[in-house]
């Protein structure tokens, strides 16, 4: 799935329930909490990171437009570095280091440096997320994506020579980076009954872990989707 597509289907997935919706009516009854445990799937393009987990959120609504609340996920996948993700001074060192080799007829002709990697993603955010509940059956949300991402990366290099240059920039085998990141979040609750739905949800965001490594911050859908329980007193009344 590329990024265009996943972010569309997140963005769209509020108008394809709102044509579905049986009833058009302002919701009588919101419930004080609600929770999620469902499927996510990452998507970072830039450096061709797919990944597939799970996700949680808790959230408490003040008013029935708006509630504030916990997001985790957790998810994984592989990816193969080259050279030219590196910065380029980490790019110009391992040129020079390469064609020494090369001169010296240690490496093949055309050898290509890759390095497989399988990643570790998790991610914690707190914050609002506003809500439209003047369909029956059908709330749309949106909410700022902002906290804190890390990630685990573990080189598994597959010749000799990446695995001389892996053990170089990565030492202990396992690499690890935690940063900020910030985006956008818009969702659908397909409500089929007061306590029980299901929730189509797309963030875009944006960081830059490893910046020591990786040259560029980037840019990471997540699509998510799941039951969704709405438990507590109603505050609708």
């Amino acid at each position: 799935m590329s990024l265009e597509r996943a972010w569309r289907a997140g963005a769209l997935s509020a108008a394809m329930f709102l044509l579905a919706a049986p009833a058009i009516c302002q919701q009588t009854y919101v419930t004080r909490f609600d929770a999620l445990v469902g499927y996510s799937y990452f998507n970072s393009p830039a450096i061709g990171l797919p990944e597939n987990g799970f996700q949680f959120q808790f959230g408490v609504r003040p008013a029935t437009w708006y509630s504030v609340g916990f997001d985790y996920s957790n998810a994984t996948g592989d990816l193969t570095l080259k050279p030219s993700l590196l910065p380029i001074a980490l790019q110009q060192q391992l040129g020079a280091q390469l064609a020494q080799l090369a001169a010296l007829g240690q490496i093949p002709a055309g050898y290509a440096l890759t390095v497989p990697a399988h990643s570790e993603t998790q991610t914690f955010a707190v914050g609002p997320q506003y809500a439209y509940r003047h369909f029956k059956q059908v709330t749309l949300f949106a909410r700022p994506s902002f906290g804190a991402i890390r990630e685990a990366a573990i080189p598994n290099p597959t010749d000799p020579i990446a695995q001389a240059i892996a053990a170089e920039l990565v030492p202990s085998g396992r690499k690890v980076d935690w940063t900020g990141f910030y985006g956008f979040a818009v969702g659908t609750d397909l409500l089929f009954s007061k306590h029980f739905g299901l929730r189509i949800q797309s963030d875009l965001v944006y960081d830059h872990l490893f910046n020591d490594l990786l040259r560029n911050g980037r840019y990471t859908v997540r699509v998510g989707v799941g039951p969704c329980f709405n438990f507590g007193k109603n505050i609708a009344e």
